[in-house]
């Protein structure tokens, strides 16, 4: 009996896609003219079919001026020898897209050309196809790995066993030799390094790093997500070991060289949950009838030295995770919790942005410095919110005088352009075993705006101090918040979308749209479809970052902005204290051209940490509803897709999908350019906001997926 030739077609997976290795054929060779002979036998293409589809596809690359033909069988590396680098984002359906730093348009690739590109890589990607909206590529090199360590679920073999990634974006499994299991056990969730990727192999092989548990444990699940992100959840030894000598008294000559607040009033105002205390106001009445409110913020930079273990760990972090049962600090607890925490009856080092103010929010002196303060009260958010409501408390005087001013600062940026977002946040009640028995949606409140507005105005006022130029003095690098305006085609989809519930966006003058839109806001402000357009609203806007290049930020309608108020949890913010007392001392700056590649890395991470506690949200509340598969609730439509609605249940906050071909009545399809889903003979609609009924029909924690489906009104 003949044995079975072994499939080794170039389109097959283990070669990655037929146009990138055909154009790396002639990328090895440049210059070199290849007959399709001689590219057969390169590429192992061996059966007549499969030589048939090297001729095919060197001629589209003809076409595509990629290749050049010398005669009908002779090929050579054409003109539109172009390469472009960027990032490749991966979709769940296989495909992706390169974003290029600079270029208007996106490069499509498809499955066929990704070759051994993971999500995130930083690639190199040569253009075939030219087109109206993207171009299309094909991946021919890998100039940086995203990450080479991946969470899933292991499935033995015969093998060993194969890794199930987690990420539906991971577009391989990975397989672990048996020696490589390193103790492993079947079904096991596991983090799993990547070890080598051979040129002729699927997929990659790897080892196991470390067991994380068994799938479907809370545990298990937050941190699979953590891992997931490239957080990890444990600090280095060397960092712990530094963080253990970090002393808690204060030293009495390091006070002296410090403005002391320490006999004037001084309270914080955060979370009931809170464990970290890293801002303070203090107040105080002057004789001329103004007030001295001081900004005091936990100064993190006198113990975490440039270039220290807990410097080098931090920057790798740049932000603290806030996950729904857990919280993965930036910093060491000896740290957050402890020494730099601004907990009540303790001394104290801050670093202090101080403002002489009268009761219309103006301004008449700053100083900025190195201070010593004694928190004499901890209010919680809601301690504060009854004071000002009218209860008797702690320094009601006081807490009423800020919340005065902080409304006269608030209406004078919305005056100036800022946009009246006031932030939700999804929170759950979690019962003694640490799974959510209620939900809560927490909104801001005035005891949360008055924090807020002097969080602003302190972060607002030592940006503009470091960024304006002065007299004699060179201009220095400098860490800005941004936040760009608008893209177009965004708000357009929003305007179309808000029509749904008969409102109209003016767009004719962009210049206006923060203030069209502000008074959109407060046109629903007590409607039943608020919550939602300002959620949509928020999502058409630019996304904020950190950048050295200031152009503003446009949600604040601030010129210049920086973060200066929470050390303990950003990166960002220990740089800008470190920059603003080299600025105070008339040291030397530090910071030079890498100041741009921090502003990078602590941008990437943010976004990481914000999509590690989106997916804590997701995962608690599919546990959430999964006591409550096989009921019905009221709803409402929050998001249109191909592949079906999105709709929030109004009673507990909890979101789900109807898949399209699930939507009964008619076959239904999505139309894009109304955004609306159609039935095809009956022609009813499904647009955002409609108010629906939906049965919870499945629930899959570990795909953090809630499959709704569509009931009849009652």
């Amino acid at each position: 009996m003949s044995k079975k030739r072994k499939n080794t077609s170039p389109s097959g997976k283990k070669k990655g896609g037929i146009s990138t290795l055909l154009i790396k054929v002639f990328e090895r060779k440049p210059g070199e003219e290849l007959t399709h002979k001689q590219v057969c036998e390169l590429v192992d293409a061996r059966d007549p079919a499969t030589r048939q589809m090297v001729f095919d596809s060197l001629n589209r690359l003809v076409e595509s001026s990629v290749l050049k033909r010398t005669n009908h069988f002779t090929f050579s590396l054409g003109k539109n020898n172009s390469l472009f680098e960027g990032i490749i984002q991966l979709t769940q359906r296989g495909s992706g897209f390169v974003v290029c730093e600079g270029e208007e348009k996106d490069i499509f690739i498809a499955p066929q050309n990704i070759g051994q590109a993971l999500n995130g890589d930083s690639v190199k990607v040569r253009v075939f196809k030219k087109g109206p909206k993207r171009d299309e590529g094909a991946i021919v090199e890998i100039k940086e790995r995203a990450r080479t360590q991946f969470v899933g679920t292991l499935q033995f073999n015969q093998k060993g066993a194969l890794l199930i990634p987690d990420n539906n974006r991971v577009s391989t499994e990975i397989q672990i030799t048996k020696e490589n299991l390193n103790g492993a056990r079947d079904g096991e969730k596991v983090l799993v390094k990547i070890i080598a990727w051979p040129k002729s192999a699927g997929i990659p092989y790897g080892e196991v790093s470390s067991v994380i548990g068994i799938p479907g444990t809370n545990d298990t699940e937050m941190l699979s997500i953590l891992y997931n992100q490239g957080i990890d959840p444990i600090f280095p030894q060397a960092v712990i070991n530094e963080a253990e000598f970090v002393p808690i008294n204060l030293d009495s000559k390091e006070i002296e060289s410090r403005r002391d607040f320490r006999a004037i009033t001084t309270f914080t105002i955060d979370p009931l949950d809170a464990r970290d205390f890293d801002d303070a106001i203090s107040f105080r009445k002057l004789d001329n009838g103004h007030f001295e409110i001081g900004v005091h913020i936990a100064d993190v930079s006198h113990y975490v030295r440039p270039g220290s273990a807990m410097d080098t760990e931090a920057l790798r972090r740049s932000n603290s995770v806030y996950l729904v049962d857990r919280v993965v600090p930036m910093l060491p607890e000896q740290l957050s919790n402890i020494a730099c925490s601004l907990r009540p009856n303790e001394d104290k080092y801050t670093f202090s942005a101080v403002f002489e103010i009268d009761t219309s929010g103006k301004v008449f002196t700053e100083w900025f410095g190195k201070t010593a303060i004694h928190s004499d009260r901890r209010f919680t958010y809601e301690e504060a919110q009854e004071i000002i409501e009218g209860k008797e408390g702690d320094f009601k005087e006081e807490i009423l005088i800020i919340d005065k001013i902080a409304k006269i600062l608030r209406k004078a940026r919305l005056k100036q352009g800022a946009l009246s977002i006031e932030s939700e946040e999804m929170r759950f009640k979690l019962d003694e075993k640490g799974n959510p028995k209620e939900v809560l949606i927490k909104t801001s409140k005035d005891a949360h705006k008055l924090v807020e507005e002097f969080m602003l105005l302190a972060n607002r006022h030592v940006a503009t101090y470091l960024s304006k130029p002065k007299k004699g003095k060179d201009l220095f690098p400098m860490i800005y918040r941004v936040h760009d305006v608008p893209d177009p085609a965004k708000i357009q989809l929003f305007a179309v979308f808000i029509e749904k519930f008969g409102y109209k966006l003016d767009l004719q003058n962009p210049a206006k749209i923060a203030q069209n839109l502000n008074a959109l806001f407060e046109d629903v402000r007590f409607k039943n479809e608020y919550s939602l357009i300002q959620t949509m609203a928020i999502r058409s806007m630019a996304k904020a970052a950190y950048d050295t290049v200031n152009i503003g930020h446009y949600g604040l309608a601030f010129q210049y902005y920086s973060h200066f108020t929470s050390p303990i949890r950003r990166y960002a913010d220990l740089v800008v204290h470190r920059i603003l007392q080299e600025e105070l001392t008339n040291q030397k700056h530090r910071y030079g051209n890498d100041l741009s590649e921090i502003c990078k890395k602590i941008s990437k991470n943010e976004r990481k940490a914000s999509e590690a506690e989106r997916e804590s949200t997701k995962y608690f509340q599919t546990l959430f509803v999964l006591d409550h598969i096989g009921e019905v609730f009221s709803g409402t439509i929050s998001g249109i897709a191909e592949h079906g609605m999105f709709v929030r249940m109004d009673e507990n906050h909890c979101e789900g999908m109807v898949a399209m071909l699930d939507i009964p009545g008619d076959r239904f399809y999505f139309d894009m350019e109304k955004f609306r889903i159609v039935g095809a003979k009956t022609k009813k609609e499904y647009n955002f906001g409609d108010k629906v009924q939906v049965l919870v029909q499945q629930v899959n924690p570990r795909k953090r997926q809630i499959d709704l489906e569509l009931v009849p009104a009652p």
